[in-house]
């Protein structure tokens, strides 16, 4: 299934925080935090501008994106966990 969001949305699937530390110490499920991290799968067209013109977007699909712990709205596409954010929500793209 194919998901297309509309005018400034962004469809984000989340990059699951690390499950070890880099000294291989296994972290339990309670002390994961959130992810605020994840990647570009789909991007709307833009917002309509007053003028009627449309404002383009300032990432693209397969950027990787920094945004806050409780944006978005959470949606299961085939199985799978995503985010869909206006790029308002956006903090930051990585990289």
């Amino acid at each position: 299934m194919a998901v297309k969001p509309l005018e400034d949305r962004i469809l984000v699937k989340p990059v699951e925080p690390a499950k070890q530390t880099a000294s291989g110490l296994y972290l339990p499920e309670s002390s994961t935090e959130k992810p605020i991290q994840g990647k570009v799968m789909a991007v709307g067209p833009g917002k309509r501008l007053d003028n009627g013109t449309i404002a383009t977007l300032s990432v693209k699909k397969g950027d990787t994106v920094v945004y806050g712990k409780y944006a978005g709205t959470e949606v299961e596409i085939e199985g799978v966990d995503h985010l869909i954010l206006r790029e308002t929500e956006v903090l930051g793209v990585v990289g």
